[in-house]
């Protein structure tokens, strides 16, 4: 629910009401200024830890999103381009295989493969000067697929940017520096799983700016908002936290599959170098580096496909399970 705004009333106390009134207005002066110092120190607490789990997250969403750039880049783009040499793949009537065409790219597949490959090649340049920012969130954080169906032909880096600013809880994690829109912490709201925030400085300012004045009551009503200040922003912190150690799970994840990936793509293309490409020439051992290959390239496939986090910011369900699926299926398949 939307933080409400602190409002800070002003006591009146006055010497005519006599001695004893003005002691104890002065002595609930001073209380209110504690509870009201209390409140400050509550909401600095809070902002600076919420902003450390933001600062965190992001860079891990962030961090998932160049990864995915860099293999797709690096790693897929020279086995779709050894790959599309073969003929006459068929794994079906290869001894020995039946295990590993399960994990295969079909057509549908690799031709979204190489849709996913391309996108990541024009925006890899980008990454390193910083001009990518939204679209690397978005990718991080999304499904590759998702994000290409995001991306329209020909204006496919600023669509996918502009999809990442229009998402309140990317703009939390990008602290409103997405391109298109501004939005983030600065801009009103950041929706984080389902938890809608008002912006910590203006919460805090308004407590600062509480004049001298201030009743008690209205002390006690400052202390008890930013108390619930403090636990919203708990809860957003945890749920940083959250995504933060899923994002580096799938980071790592996709780094470890690569470094398996990366020594067959090569392989592959010694064979076709050495044998051409014609897929039934080649012998059971080769056919079977082509056949691990793809069933890698799937694997990787699988793993840009899931979107860590749905529409509203929510960690997926299918994000918690997917990288120990894909790890127990290459175990079977490959040694």
């Amino acid at each position: 629910m939307p933080i409400p705004l602190l409002f800070i009333g002003i006591g009146a106390g006055s010497a005519a009401f006599g001695v004893g009134t003005s002691i104890k207005a002065g002595v609930d002066q001073n209380k209110a200024n504690k509870k009201n110092k209390k409140a400050k120190e509550i909401i600095r607490d809070a902002s600076k830890k919420i902003e450390k789990s933001r600062k965190k997250c992001g860079a891990a969403i962030d961090d998932l999103g160049k990864t995915k750039i860099q293999v797709l880049d690096e790693s897929i783009k020279p086995f779709i381009a050894e790959f599309e040499k073969l003929s006459h793949v068929e794994l079906s009537e290869s001894k020995g295989l039946n295990e590993l065409q399960k994990m295969v790219l079909d057509q549908k597949n690799f031709t979204e493969l190489k849709k996913i490959q391309s996108l990541a090649s024009s925006m890899a340049g980008g990454v390193a000067s910083g001009a990518m920012a939204g679209a690397i969130t978005a990718f991080g954080a999304y499904g590759a697929a998702g994000a290409l169906a995001t991306a329209s032909t020909g204006t496919a880096i600023a669509s996918l940017s502009g999809a990442a600013a229009t998402n309140a809880t990317l703009a939390f994690f990008g602290g409103g520096s997405l391109a298109a829109g501004g939005l983030g912490m600065a801009g009103g709201t950041a929706v984080l799983g389902g938890l809608i925030a008002g912006p910590a400085l203006a919460v805090l300012g308004v407590v600062m700016g509480a004049k001298a004045s201030a009743n008690l009551d209205k002390a006690y009503s400052n202390l008890a908002k930013a108390k619930e200040f403090k636990e919203e922003m708990d809860t957003a912190a945890a749920l940083c936290k959250g995504i933060r150690k899923r994002a580096s799970m799938f980071n790592n994840f996709l780094v470890s599959l690569n470094s398996v990936f990366e020594p067959l793509t090569y392989e592959m293309t010694q064979i076709i170098a050495n044998r051409g490409g014609d897929f039934r020439k080649f012998s059971d051992d080769e056919k079977k580096v082509v056949a691990e290959a793809m069933a890698m390239a799937g694997a990787i496939k699988s793993i840009l496909d899931t979107p860590i986090l749905d529409d509203e910011g929510n960690l997926t369900s299918e994000s918690d399970k997917m990288v120990e699926m894909t790890r127990k299926r290459i175990e079977e398949v490959i040694v």
